[in-house]
């Protein structure tokens, strides 16, 4: 990765950071998964200037969020499609946008709705024990050190 903002850091958040962590990206990540593939599509509903894109991009392929894909040969063009490990970044993406809605939506509400695509109900993420299954609230989480890691030097 160019630029590791947090490499003296031994923490996964900062490593994710390093990542998906500046201002674009989760927003590229966001129009990805609402169907954006080309670079265009991104300039378009984003607003965000060609250069910071194109770095962007080149962090979140980098970083195996996205792939690039040819869709044409002549001129060479490529699409963005994103990766398991980009999907796996919806109940992050659900997560932030769940805070918004409920921090700082407008008179009108929310902009945007998720919902369960086999049935309509409403989408939400959360915390569920891996032991018991039971949604669990910010308070009753904690985090502790892990015993058995060897940070890398």
């Amino acid at each position: 990765m160019q630029n590791r903002l947090y490499a003296g850091q031994s923490c996964s958040i900062a490593r994710a950071l390093d990542v998906v962590g500046e201002r674009w990206s989760l927003l590229i990540v966001r129009e990805a998964l609402l169907g954006a593939t080309r670079f265009d599509e991104f300039l378009r509903n984003l607003g965000i200037a060609r250069n910071v894109l194109a770095d962007r991009l080149g962090t979140l392929v980098h970083g195996g969020v996205l792939q690039r894909v040819p869709y044409q040969e002549r001129p060479l063009r490529h699409e963005y499609h994103l990766t398991d490990r980009g999907r796996e970044l919806v109940p992050v993406v659900l997560a932030l946008m769940q805070w918004g809605d409920r921090h700082f939506a407008g008179p009108a509400g929310p902009p945007r709705l998720a919902e369960h695509d086999g049935c309509g109900g409403a989408a939400r993420s959360g915390v569920h024990c891996v032991e018991c299954d039971r949604e669990l609230t910010p308070t009753e989480v904690t985090t502790r050190f892990n015993p058995v890691y060897v940070p890398k030097r």
